[in-house]
């Protein structure tokens, strides 16, 4: 029997069996929202989204309009996610690509099942809260720590091995299915597809913060305690600085951390509970040089 199964206590064995519970319940709900948007919003509209799935819907309308093909999703969309999920297996995490396979297989069942539902027949509608919707999705399955497949395979590895927000990037790809699109079907729905890409794009940047970096400056009297405040909550080192009040002339106690983003909403309320008078300021960060913790994917 393997050694490490023997060391893990009934506790450690119940909390990583509920763990693995909510991720899987997190990228059914991704995944359903993902089915849905694609039958409700991208096909009811002659959208294009981004990525592999822009790219899986793009090849299924060639399929229709010039071979008379009736091309499934499912098959089409796990071919174009192989190499990216084995690149994904070796160098982010195991679990991590496992559980992002399990959405993008749920994904393609769930729209070859789910009906196509036509809610409005304002292309404008349909392109932003379809956007926005793409986006939700997205966030569910990476809240269980796993993605949507393709590009996020891609911008992920980018953000983990050089810790840069890649997200932007990849709407220059998804800018290449497009032209395609426009070119073969016409711009009007191509230029719309722009706007649903742009709005899942700054929606996603907006709910997701683990890959962006913020600067967290603290004036403090105890500057001892909200450095391990710091360190037991993120891994993350800190440097304190002494110098005095501009206007109390008293002595005062800078502490000088970078965390990331999601980890900055869970700082703030400890460090006001230990010191409520404690000044804090939180400042984006555009570029790292350095060492940086980041969390393992597992």
């Amino acid at each position: 029997m393997n050694t490490n199964l023997k060391k893990q206590t009934p506790a450690k064995r119940l909390f990583m069996l509920k763990t693995k519970v909510r991720r899987t319940v997190l990228i059914v709900i991704g995944s359903c929202l993902m089915a849905l948007n694609l039958n409700t919003f991208v096909h009811a509209g002659g959208l294009f989204p981004g990525g592999f799935n822009g790219l899986t819907v793009l090849i299924q309308s060639i399929g229709r309009k010039f071979l008379q093909l009736d091309i499934p999703y499912t098959p089409v969309n796990l071919a174009l996610n192989a190499i990216p999920a084995v690149i994904s297996f070796l160098y982010i995490g195991k679990n991590f690509t496992l559980f992002s396979v399990l959405s993008i297989f749920l994904t393609g069942v769930f729209t070859d099942v789910f009906p196509t539902i036509k809610l409005t027949n304002d292309i404008l509608l349909l392109a932003v809260f379809g956007g926005g919707l793409n986006a939700i999705a997205i966030y569910f399955c990476l809240l269980a720590e796993a993605t949507s497949g393709g590009t996020d395979f891609i911008s992920i590895w980018i953000s983990e091995k050089y810790g840069l927000d890649a997200w932007n990037y990849i709407l220059f790809f998804n800018i290449a299915v497009l032209l395609a699109a426009g070119l073969l079907f016409g711009w009007d729905k191509a230029l719309y597809s722009i706007l649903f890409q742009f709005t899942s794009t700054q929606l996603l940047n907006n709910l997701y913060r683990r890959y962006k970096k913020v600067t967290l400056l603290v004036i403090t009297n105890d500057p001892e305690a909200v450095y391990t405040i710091i360190r037991d909550a993120t891994h993350h080192d800190a440097t304190i600085f002494t110098g005095k009040g501009g206007y109390t002339n008293a002595d005062r106690n800078l502490v000088y951390s970078v965390v990331s983003g999601d980890e900055v909403r869970r700082l703030i309320p400890k460090i006001k509970e230990r010191e409520p008078k404690a000044f804090i300021n939180v400042l984006r960060s555009k570029q790292i040089l350095g060492r940086f913790y980041s969390r393992p994917t597992d």
